[in-house]
């Protein structure tokens, strides 16, 4: 029976709303809970989403990394066993260029 009061007293409400600023009104106001309710649960998915995707950014920047050492670790190689000298000027900037805290292969 608690709940049946309940249920009578948010109909009430209802009504005074209504009442007190008219049918167009009340009725944008629960379009406009509607929508914020729809908004707000595409942006946590949302949010989600761009979380995922930082995290697979984070990644390929590490494996990047790593492919670039061994890159340089490959050529230094096959230079030495071809009998050429290696650039050592471009691995030197490879390794050695710092950017933002942390060091930034992508330069050649």
């Amino acid at each position: 029976m608690a709940w049946l009061r309940k249920e009578r007293k948010n109909m009430e409400d209802v009504l005074n709303l209504i009442s007190e600023v008219g049918v167009p009104i009340a009725g944008a106001l629960v379009m406009g809970v509607f929508i914020f309710l729809i908004m707000k649960q595409l942006f946590s998915g949302l949010i989600d989403d761009i979380n995922q995707i930082k995290m697979f950014s984070k990644m390929l920047i590490t494996r990047v990394k790593t492919m670039n050492n061994d890159m340089i670790r490959i050529d230094a190689s096959v230079s030495s066993v071809l009998g050429l000298t290696p650039d050592l000027d471009r691995m030197s900037r490879a390794e050695n260029f710092v950017e933002d805290g942390s060091i930034d292969v992508r330069r050649d």
